[in-house]
């Protein structure tokens, strides 16, 4: 009995003397959703992303990354960002115009020359106070990144206005869009995308309008003859986040997302430009019909566009067609 007694003893100087044990840390999952397939430059670049912030929080925090609508349409995204069930979302601006009016500026035909133009405008001045509104609706804006240049594909030829008439066109559900296309002469059919291939196939519509990336990774030319580089809107994604799960986060973990995201916004950007390049040409090898066509009669139709809608300030307008100088 001595002896059992003594090794209790001892035991218990043993663990007293022990330092204690530091508990694990718990990671802090973020899950990040977008529309696009996994070959789009906005999933490569989250995946770049994901490296970057695990690196530099040293695993305290972890990305997740959910393409092609898995959590939800787009609209379903940003709603989910507002109520907290999304953390992250990389979105087209087509569903935030109703979250954001004045968003809708970006979205005028024409406006940009160059995407060196676009970069300047929305990561300068006009495109931050842009980002800084979703405040308002329960959403931080942190960043653009580049869906690319939206053209047209159809299943016939497109040379001019003229040929859009009467056009059953898929547009997203963006009114500034809708009404272009209808200044253009076309009969636009706003449609969420998980719709549109189907729709296509069975002649619910003729033709949709999307930059390259998403055309080929999405392999429209199965259902699409032309690709007609129109080139008409200069089409952003925007890296949002939920103004819930972001004041969750310790100003520490904040800063790194940002830092990251500045270095993944560089690499998204070089990436979209990089694969137009590279799957315009695929998109010809695929058998599509891919023609340059003279955008002068198109902008002419389209000019007016901005006066339609008393949240696109003029000013903005001109703010942005002047940093083109």
């Amino acid at each position: 009995m001595n002896r059992i007694i003594a090794l209790a003893a001892a035991a218990a100087l043993s663990l007293a003397a022990a330092p204690f044990a530091t508990p694990a840390l718990a990671t802090t999952i973020i899950k990040a959703g977008h529309g696009t397939q996994t070959a789009h430059p906005t999933h490569i670049a989250l995946q770049k992303f994901a490296d970057i912030v695990a690196e530099k929080s040293k695993g305290d925090l972890k990305i997740e990354i959910y393409p092609d609508r898995q959590l939800g349409e787009e609209r379903e995204m940003v709603e989910g960002l507002q109520l907290g069930t999304v953390d992250m979302a990389v979105v087209s601006t087509g569903p935030l115009v109703a979250f954001v009016p004045a968003l809708g500026t970006v979205d005028l035909p024409f406006l940009f020359k160059s995407s060196e133009h676009a970069y300047k405008v929305l990561d300068g001045e006009v495109g931050q106070d842009l980002l800084a509104k979703f405040q308002d609706r329960g959403i931080v804006g942190l960043a653009w990144w580049e869906n690319g240049w939206r053209s047209l594909t159809s299943k016939k030829e497109v040379k001019s206005p003229a040929d859009l008439k009467g056009m059953k066109l898929r547009t997203m559900q963006n009114p500034v869009h809708i009404a272009a296309f209808k200044e253009l002469g076309a009969s636009p059919i706003p449609m969420v995308w998980g719709e549109v291939f189907t729709s296509l196939s069975q002649g619910v519509i003729d033709a949709q309008e999307n930059p390259v990336t998403i055309v080929y990774s999405n392999s429209l030319w199965e259902v699409q003859k032309y690709m007609t580089l129109t080139r008409h809107v200069y089409g952003p994604h925007l890296v949002l986040f939920s103004q819930q799960v972001w004041d969750r986060l310790t100003p520490a973990q904040q800063t790194i997302l940002k830092e990251a995201l500045m270095e993944a916004t560089t690499f998204q950007r070089q990436t979209s430009a990089r694969l137009e390049t590279e799957q315009l040409k695929l998109l010809a090898d695929k058998g599509m019909i891919v023609e340059q066509v003279d955008i002068t009669p198109f902008q002419e139709a389209t000019a007016n566009t901005a006066s339609a809608f008393k949240n696109i300030d003029p000013a903005v307008v001109a703010k942005i067609k002047a940093a083109a100088n």
